[in-house]
């Protein structure tokens, strides 16, 4: 049998049809170039569904041996870049399922009994997906331990805390780096939550009715390392809500890139002055010389806009399809690949990045002495003095107004102005008007005082081990 005819046998359909396939639909159908890096996937769900087969006794154990052997093969020749994609056979299961039936003849034709390509893309998908959820776990936690060794380096820096973007509390810039932390750590059991439902078996639903051989659904599962079988045939071959849901979290990850990213590319700039990031994460200016941009933190930002419309495109791919399995799911593939890639180069670039960080501390509490930082710190002196907290903050307000009308800090007004607003007000008053004074009295769970800084990193520490 030449090629030609065993590529045409491969289309299970044709005998059907009257005339082949134009070559504008095979074009637009084929989707072999970028599925094919499903293929250790495809492989080994189609081991582990020989390997029950020949258990069930619906394939013989020479069946068995054949397709093992014809797999290895194909391994290697994918692994060595000789395997030979092609387009006629559509994707990557119709390529490795002809490539085998050239190597082992009947034995290859047989391996698709019990199932359909609907669940075994399906099940090629999870399993996929399966391992990239687990490289972006490690990855989130390379990054969370770069912003805890930031952190420790800097839990005494202080650095103006902001709301609305306007100087609002002195806090530790060790205690900002955590904040960041945290949101990797939930975004890390997002995904390992996410990967529950994704470590699920699709396989022997077969086309969408389940199948009349006597497969045992569950043993391919163990086979495979997955946690249980899809319950229902129909589902299981029709429902891309794992993919929409790792992008959800794929999404998020990539907003907190983005917050980061945003406070870098402010605090990098001549008006912030707050830190410096390694010149091999930035780029110059074809025209200004003086110019150093932030390049990184910028396109992190700009690729946030594209995982989330993959999201989008994910969530509108599904949402007006009938059961069971359609065309349309083709499509999940290249916004769920490029979802994959651009968190993973993301996290891997922002780890590398977090570690090559100058923090200029000067800048940092100089801005926070501009902006009256400790106005609340002076209000709760006042409030621990008897004066109820609504009348302590009008009282403070007028000493902030005098400070800017004098062009100085709160700390530098005289004691006789300062009990000029409120008699109570004593010489004790300035350790309270510090910044550093300010940092140290936080000293509550989850304050920004650098006793608590130092058990919130041990916390991660222990925690990331």
């Amino acid at each position: 049998m030449t090629q030609n005819q065993l590529d045409k046998k491969s289309e299970a359909w044709s005998a059907l049809f009257s005339e082949p396939m134009s070559d504008l639909v095979k074009r637009y159908t084929a989707s072999v170039f970028f599925d094919k890096r499903l293929w250790q996937a495809d492989i080994e769900g189609s081991l582990a569904h020989a390997g029950m087969l020949t258990a069930q006794g619906v394939i013989s154990a020479q069946d068995h041996a054949a397709i093992e052997s014809g797999m290895k093969q194909i391994r290697e020749e994918i692994e060595s870049g000789r395997f030979e994609w092609k387009l006629d056979l559509e994707d990557v299961h119709l390529n490795i399922e002809a490539r085998l039936t050239q190597l082992v003849g009947d034995a290859g034709k047989r391996l698709h009994t019990g199932r359909s390509r609907n669940d075994q893309v399906a099940t090629d998908v999870r399993l996929w997906l399966r391992g990239e959820i687990d490289l972006i776990g490690g990855l989130l936690v390379d990054l969370q331990k770069s912003l805890l060794d930031l952190a420790e380096k800097n839990v005494e820096v202080i650095l103006p805390g902001f709301t609305h973007l306007q100087v609002a509390q002195p806090v530790s810039f060790g205690h900002h780096m955590l904040a960041y932390v945290e949101m990797f750590a939930r975004d890390a059991e997002r995904m390992a939550d996410v990967r529950r439902r994704v470590n699920r078996l699709p396989l022997g639903a077969a086309a969408l009715a389940g199948t009349s051989y006597p497969l045992d659904r569950e043993a391919v599962a163990k086979a495979l390392g997955m946690e249980g079988v899809c319950q229902n045939s129909l589902d299981a071959v029709s429902d891309r809500d794992f993919a929409i849901e790792f992008a959800s979290a794929a999404s998020l990850a990539m907003v907190h890139i983005s917050r980061l990213s945003e406070e870098l590319v402010l605090w990098m700039s001549q008006s912030f002055g707050f830190i410096d990031i390694a010149d091999r994460f930035c780029t110059g200016s074809s025209i200004m010389p003086q110019k150093k941009n932030p390049d990184v933190p910028e396109l992190a930002r700009g690729k946030t806009g594209r995982v989330v419309g993959h999201l989008m495109a994910l969530i509108t791919l599904m949402k007006g399809q009938p059961l069971a399995y359609n065309k349309d799911n083709q499509e999940d593939k290249e916004p769920l690949f490029d979802t994959v890639d651009t968190l993973k180069d993301t996290l891997r670039i922002f780890s590398e990045m977090v570690g090559g960080i100058t923090v200029k501390p000067e800048a940092m509490e100089a801005a926070a002495l501009r902006g009256y930082a400790t106005a609340t710190d002076l209000a709760d002196y006042l409030v621990k003095k008897g004066l109820p907290f609504r009348d302590a903050h009008e009282t403070v307000a007028h000493a902030v107004k005098a400070a800017i009308s004098h062009k100085v800090d709160l700390s530098e007004l005289p004691l006789t102005v300062l009990k000029g607003f409120n008699p109570t007000i004593d010489k004790d008053v300035y350790d309270v008007l510090s910044l550093r004074g300010s940092l140290t009295a936080r000293n509550i769970l989850g304050g920004t005082a650098p006793a608590q800084v130092h058990q919130q990193i041990a916390r991660h520490r222990a925690r990331l081990k």
